[in-house]
């Protein structure tokens, strides 16, 4: 029996907001959405709409959804790529030498 490769887990590229008291749940957004981050609330807002809600777990800030929206309700935002950071020391090899050399005891 073979063993099932786990999928890759994918960092979030973007970030979506929606100013969900102004949208009118018209889904423009939902069908121009690839990822299919984007599904209609079964909650209403103040205007007695269904609102868009979003998975921003999902989502690859390709602006698809914030351009079709007729209300522009929609904002993306695109996550920076953390840049590495070397934190080791130069010297850790010594440092390592010098913690793991037994220390005489005095007597």
């Amino acid at each position: 029996m073979e063993a099932t490769p786990t999928p890759a887990v994918r960092k979030p590229r973007g970030r979506v907001e929606i100013d969900i008291q102004k949208c009118k749940g018209c889904e423009l957004c939902t069908d121009a959405c690839k990822k299919e981050t984007l599904v209609l609330s079964d909650a209403i807002n103040i205007k007695g709409y269904h609102y868009v809600i979003v998975n921003n777990d999902a989502c690859n800030a390709c602006l698809d959804c914030a351009l079709v929206c007729p209300d522009a309700v929609i904002t993306v935002y695109k996550l920076q790529k953390s840049k590495k950071v070397n934190i080791t020391p130069p010297d850790i090899k010594e440092q390592l030498r010098a913690a793991a050399t037994p220390k005489p005891v005095p007597v």
